[in-house]
């Protein structure tokens, strides 16, 4: 079996350095944050969250998951923060812990440890929790 050759352009490429090494690779801020945004894309993060809070959905209810931003906002000041959220990413939530009641839809987040794994929940984490100064 021959071994898998990227190209040095490839996205594959920039992907796997800024997940495995983000200060070796020298990124800039915003190819980090493609990196980290294409990640989530791949992971399947887009199905619920998404970078920004938008209206209702069609059918009058609201999203199904809290907005990035709006976590970063909630969680920028709270020093356990990566932490709980990297767990939650991992783990799932849990339902007698719900405080984004009535902002979201009533669904807790499923476990992802089948499809990311926990560095790279752990960088996602740590990128979304930066999206708001």
């Amino acid at each position: 079996m021959k071994p898998l050759l990227l190209k040095p352009s490839s996205p594959a490429l920039l992907v796997l350095a800024l997940t495995l090494a983000a200060p070796a690779a020298h990124a800039t801020p915003a190819e980090y944050g493609e990196a980290m945004f294409r990640l989530a894309t791949e992971r399947g993060c887009l199905a619920c969250h998404a970078l920004q809070a938008g209206p209702r959905r069609s059918d009058g209810l609201p999203p199904i998951a809290p907005a990035w931003i709006e976590i970063a906002r909630r969680y920028r000041d709270d020093p356990a923060a990566s932490e709980r959220l990297t767990a939650t990413v991992m783990g799932g939530s849990n339902a007698a812990a719900r405080h984004w009641v009535g902002k979201v839809a009533d669904v807790n987040m499923p476990p992802n440890a089948a499809v990311v794994s926990e560095r790279e929940a752990r960088a996602l984490v740590n990128w979304i929790l930066v999206l708001v100064p």
